[in-house]
C-alpha cells in the first residue's frame, strides 16, 4: 500500500477546506514549504500538492510556492488545481514537479491530456477524476457536469 500525503494550497497557505466549501477553511501553516519537508522527513516517498485556488479560477496560483517546494523536497511532487492549459502543466514540470493532475481540462480540453502524454510521457501525466452521483465534478467541485465518470476514465484510457 502507497500512503501519499497531500497539501491543499489556499492564498499561499496550508489549508483544509470544511466539506470542499471554499468559505469554511482551516488554516494548518503560513509555510507551506516546511510542511513539505515535514513530510518528506517523516518517510513520504512522493507529496501531492493542490493549488485550491487554481481549481476554482482555473488559473493556479501558488506557482511560486509549488516551484519553491518542489525545489526543497528529495522525492517527487504531483500537483492538481487549475491545470488547464499546455504552458502551466509546461512550468510544473520545467519547476521538478514529477507529474501533473488534469481534472477540469480533461473534459474541456482533451487534446491537452494526450499532448502531455505524448510528450512528457504517461508516468507524468494523471487525470484526476472527481465525481459526485456517477457524474464528473469539475472546476474544483464547485460545478457539475452530464458526463459519467466512467466514461470520461474510459476515454482518458484510450
Amino acid at each position: 500500500m502507497e500512503i501519499i500525503p497531500s497539501i491543499d494550497l489556499k492564498a499561499g497557505r496550508c489549508v483544509r477546506l470544511f466539506q470542499g466549501d471554499f468559505q469554511k477553511e482551516t488554516v494548518f501553516s503560513d509555510d507551506p514549504v516546511a510542511v513539505a519537508l515535514g513530510w518528506q522527513e517523516q518517510g513520504a516517498q512522493l507529496l501531492h500538492l493542490v493549488d485550491l485556488d487554481g481549481a476554482a479560477d482555473g488559473t493556479p496560483a501558488n506557482l511560486p510556492i509549488i516551484e519553491a517546494i518542489a525545489e526543497a523536497l528529495r522525492i517527487p511532487v504531483q500537483v492538481g488545481g487549475g491545470i488547464r492549459a499546455r504552458v502551466t502543466a509546461d512550468r510544473l514540470i520545467a519547476a521538478g514537479v514529477a507529474r501533473v493532475l488534469i481534472g477540469t481540462a480533461a473534459i474541456e480540453n482533451p487534446s491537452l491530456v494526450e499532448g502531455l502524454c505524448r510528450d512528457y510521457g504517461n508516468e507524468s501525466t494523471v487525470v484526476a477524476v472527481d465525481a459526485r452521483n456517477g457524474l464528473v465534478a469539475i472546476r474544483g467541485w464547485t460545478e457539475g457536469s452530464q458526463v459519467e465518470s466512467i466514461d470520461l476514465a474510459k476515454e482518458m484510457a484510450s
